[in-house]
C-alpha cells in the first residue's frame, strides 16, 4: 500500500488518480500507524509552505516523517517542505535536504509554469529519462542547488528539479501531470 499524506494542501488526488492508472492501490491519510507501515510514501502539494508546515507539526507529521524508513518521495511543495527553510512565510521546514528554499526573482515569468527538460539528471527516479524530456512544473520558490540534488532544471537561474537523500526522494515538478515522462518517473519510484 501506498500513503499519500494528508496535511492540508491542493494536488493530492491527482497524485492518487496517477497511482491508479499505474495500478497502484494507495490511501491518503494522516494516521500514523498507516504511514508508517505503507510500503511507500508521498507528500504532494501545491500551496504555502508556512500554513502546511503549521498543519503539519499540529498533527505530529513533521515527526512521523522524519521516522520513515520506506522510500518516500516529496512533489512541488513536498519537496520545498523537505529542506531546511523556504523563504515562503519565513518558513522553518522539516531539514531533510540540506539546501534553503528561495523566491524566484519577480518578473512576469513567475511562477516557473510550464514544462521544462533538464540540465542534468542522475540516480533512480531517472531511470528510462532523458535530459531532454520534458516535465511540468508550477512553482514561484525553488530549492537550491546542493549535495543532494539528482536533476537541474534553468528557469531564471538553475534550481534543484529532484533531489535524494537515504530513502528520501523529491521532484520540483509534478511527475502526475507530466505525461508518459512524469509516469515513468512515478513508476522508478514505486519500483525503488
Amino acid at each position: 500500500m501506498i500513503a499519500i499524506i494528508k496535511y492540508n494542501a491542493g494536488n493530492i488526488s491527482s497524485v492518487q488518480n496517477a497511482l491508479t492508472r499505474l495500478g497502484y492501490e494507495s490511501i491518503i491519510t494522516d494516521d500514523e500507524t498507516l504511514i508508517l507501515s505503507a510500503d511507500k510514501v508521498i507528500l504532494p502539494g501545491v500551496g504555502e509552505a508556512s500554513s502546511a508546515m503549521k498543519y503539519m507539526i499540529e498533527k505530529g507529521l513533521d515527526r512521523i516523517i522524519l521516522s520513515i524508513k520506506k522510500p518516500m518521495l516529496g512533489i512541488c511543495l513536498g519537496q520545498q517542505l523537505m529542506c531546511e527553510f523556504s523563504e515562503e512565510g519565513n518558513t522553518n521546514c522539516l531539514g531533510i535536504f540540506n539546501t534553503q528554499v528561495k523566491k524566484f526573482p519577480a518578473t512576469d515569468i513567475v511562477p516557473h509554469m510550464g514544462w521544462n527538460s533538464f540540465a542534468k539528471i542522475e540516480g533512480d527516479l531517472f531511470k528510462k529519462i532523458e535530459p531532454k524530456d520534458n516535465v511540468y512544473f508550477v512553482h514561484s520558490y525553488y530549492a537550491e542547488i546542493n549535495e543532494q540534488t539528482t536533476a537541474v532544471c534553468d528557469y531564471i537561474k538553475p534550481f534543484s528539479a529532484a533531489m535524494q537523500y537515504d530513502n528520501f526522494y523529491a521532484t520540483q515538478f509534478h511527475p502526475e501531470k507530466s505525461a508518459d515522462i512524469g509516469e515513468q518517473i512515478l513508476k522508478n519510484f514505486l519500483e525503488l
